[in-house]
């Protein structure tokens, strides 16, 4: 049984609202405050932020989108620490806005530009360290982007393509980045290439749009077949359904011809990595992605040794990824798949939402 959401909302006030001195804004934010193991969601009002350093803007932030991640820092159960070090912090990874204020110092931005905040605040290029994994936004004690305003350096922010709305570019940190970096950057995806999508989340669903734009062929599986009819409109090669279908990782195989994909993105977990390994072919790359059903405690590498399959962990990627992501939405004029949009006051109801698991895409809260 999912553990209870404990989802608690006060009345709070507007943006840039004059305190009762009439001098000082304040901004409204939700932050998560402890109660036993788990947290509950609480709506503040609060004083607007100020940029205090060189290098700092203040972001204006027009929607949020939820990830799984989440769900479990909202439980208490994210990272060895658990999702208790985020009492009185403020969750959410992935958000997108405009420019209102900028520092001294500033020089990739100006006033009214439209940006995202990157999923790693300090992760700009090469190699992720034990330090820019440490600033992840939403967890881990680092203030997340359900806020109407933040301050943040202008490092940790990409612009957002011009032909998405607010609310499609909020998808983008987290999940865009996972699905493109799996593929293209550890995966090098390669035009007529199979590739494995299980469920049609946001990861899956941006790995579908992804490998249809760059000429792959995606199989994506789900339970239900309203979404594979949608699935095959946004691209898909083949689908089958799991439910319907126990052995589907046979029917995804018999889908290439018998070879087997090229690609698998895993983000089943414990359910799902045998069978997505029965179904990958020889010198296959498989990209661990997530556990919905638990992770696997034991990896079966005698198949992955005598497939010569790579396997590699992706836990999203850097601001360089980000980018070059961009430029490939832009080039293909990809819009994310947006299964519901949320009012700011509605956010219990989007975690809630989420919890039910039964979403296409991803989730948005618009503020």
């Amino acid at each position: 049984m999912k553990a209870a959401l404990l989802l608690i909302v006060v009345a709070a006030g507007a943006l840039h609202a004059q305190s009762e001195s009439g001098r000082n804004p304040t901004i409204r934010q939700y932050q998560l405050e402890r109660n036993g193991k788990e947290l509950g969601l609480r709506l503040k009002t609060v004083p607007s932020p100020v940029v205090t350093g060189p290098g700092q803007v203040l972001v204006r932030v027009r929607a949020v989108s939820l990830n799984q991640r989440d769900l479990l820092v909202l439980r208490g159960q994210y990272g060895a620490g658990g999702g208790g070090d985020m009492h009185g912090h403020v969750p959410l990874s992935d958000g997108a806005g405009e420019i209102i204020a900028v520092g001294n110092g500033v020089s990739r931005f100006k006033r009214g530009d439209r940006v995202a905040g990157i999923f790693f605040a300090r992760w700009v290029d090469g190699k992720r360290t034990a330090d820019t994994g440490a600033s992840a936004r939403g967890g881990g004690g680092v203030d997340g982007m359900l806020s109407e305003v933040i301050v943040a350096h202008q490092d940790s922010l990409v612009r957002i393509p011009d032909h998405l709305t607010f609310e499609e570019a909020a998808t983008l940190p987290c999940a865009g980045v996972t699905a493109y970096r799996a593929l293209f950057v550890e995966g090098q995806l390669k035009k007529n290439e199979f590739v494995l999508l299980e469920g049609t989340g946001g990861v899956s669903m941006f790995g579908l749009q992804f490998a249809a734009a760059a000429g792959a062929r995606p199989i994506i599986t789900s339970s239900s077949d309203d979404k594979i009819q949608r699935a095959r409109q946004l691209g898909a090669f083949g689908t089958v359904n799991y439910r319907t279908n126990e052995e589907w990782q046979r029917e995804v195989r018999k889908l290439t011809g018998g070879a087997g994909v090229d690609h698998v993105l895993e983000v089943g977990g414990r359910d799902t990595l045998p069978k997505a390994l029965e179904a990958l072919a020889y010198e296959g790359h498989v990209a661990l992605i997530g556990g919905l059903s638990g992770f696997a405690s034991d990896v079966p590498v005698g198949r992955l040794m005598t497939s010569g399959a790579r396997v590699t962990g992706i836990y999203v990627g850097s601001r360089a990824d980000f980018e070059a992501m961009n430029r490939f939405i832009t080039q293909h004029r990809i819009r994310p798949v947006v299964d519901r949009v949320f009012n700011f006051e509605e956010a219990p109801k989007a975690y809630e939402f989420m919890d039910t698991g039964s979403y296409m895409g991803k989730i948005v809260i618009k503020l």
